[in-house]
């Protein structure tokens, strides 16, 4: 029997495309983006003792950026979270090693991980229960479990999930995992059916993740155990081994396990789900005036229809203009049109190279 569901929040994103507000030494789950408290501390709370009293939530296990430990530690303390354990990586290697690494330190390993981003909203918090609670028990029986989003739209940004045959309930097989298509390949999905969104959420128990990287990853899991054995322990920071560490391979969990191994399943659900990938994606989840504009900060709009300000000081005044992003962070302004907000990566690499 699977023993509780322990919290994996990974946490070592730069958070590039919110540019210039998300910067490498405090990206986007560190910032308070979407209410009064920041992204990571949200999705700790959603998973805290009191979150579901039918779902037997453990302390969170953290895995992040080294650079990043005293902020997360503070922010957790913050939010009353001062039993997790904090997994410092000495880099990034990717999601597999750093799920490996939680899955070797979890106390039980009949405890069901449940593996979330640090910096993705979920607004319907019950809907989201409800999931975790119906993948319980074919996480007990050995399957991996990954949560799909219901699509409402020809979505090219996100990788996609196609569902086959139903295993229990509304939880189906993975059939397989649809790289990020084109808008028409996108369009056909969405019509023909049977797709999800790939959120990279996932629930599965740790001997079961363990187990189909020593199938599929054998050299990953070596490393991963090595970093650990030869790391060092400080209060509740672990710092796995650098050199050993380094060795490990990089690669995502989807291309190192969840494609490979047999028992996937999928848990289509609707729960108000965003990855905050962009200004545009902000704008779309935001709170906006009468006009579509979503602000914050000391902004005033004037026949300003359906933009996106932002400004942690400077007043902006926006005078007559339409669907524009209008940044200002740390001295620095980026104005560019809504639907144009991925372009914030060519900002950002130009600025390296300047």
């Amino acid at each position: 029997m699977t023993a509780s569901v322990v919290p994996v929040i990974l946490s070592g994103g730069s958070g590039t495309r919110l540019w210039p507000v998300s910067r490498p030494e405090r990206p986007k789950q560190l910032l308070a983006l979407t209410a009064a408290e920041t992204m990571l501390q949200l999705t700790a709370r959603r998973t805290d003792a009191t979150a579901a009293s039918y779902i037997s939530f453990g302390a969170p296990i953290l895995v992040a950026n080294a650079n990043h430990a005293d902020v997360i530690e503070e922010q957790l303390a913050e939010i009353g979270i001062t039993d997790s354990q904090i997994l410092l990586e000495p880099f990034g290697r990717n999601t597999a090693p750093a799920i490996a690494l939680a899955a070797l330190v979890a106390d039980n390993p009949a405890d069901a991980l449940l593996v979330m981003p640090s910096d993705h909203v979920i607004l319907d918090l019950p809907a989201f229960h409800a999931a975790i609670a119906q993948a319980l028990p074919l996480v007990s029986e050995g399957w991996l479990v990954t949560f799909g989003i219901t699509p409402d739209a020809p979505e090219t940004g996100y990788g996609y999930i196609q569902m086959g045959d139903a295993v229990q309930g509304t939880v189906k097989a993975v059939t397989r995992f649809v790289e990020k298509p084109d808008a028409v390949r996108a369009a056909d999905m969405l019509a023909e059916g049977g797709y999800a969104w790939n959120a990279g959420i996932f629930l599965f128990r740790a001997d079961a993740y363990l187990a189909a990287l020593e199938e599929f990853q054998p050299d990953m899991l070596v490393a991963a155990k090595a970093s650990l054995e030869k790391g060092r322990k400080d209060g509740q920071r672990f710092y796995p081994d650098a050199t050993s560490f380094e060795a490990c391979p990089s690669d995502s969990i989807d291309y190192a396990v969840m494609e490979k191994a047999a028992k996937v399943a999928c848990v289509p659900v609707d729960m108000g789900w965003s990855d905050v990938g962009s200004w545009d994606s902000l704008h779309a989840i935001s709170d906006k005036d009468d006009n579509g504009n979503a602000v914050r900060g000391d902004v005033l709009t004037l026949d300003t229809a359906r933009c996106l300000v932002h400004s942690d000081g400077p007043r902006v005044a926006m005078v007559g203009v339409e669907d524009l992003i209008v940044v200002v962070a740390h001295g620095d302004i980026m104005i560019l049109r809504r639907g144009q907000s991925q372009n914030v990566k060519k900002v950002t690499e130009a600025l390296k190279n300047r």
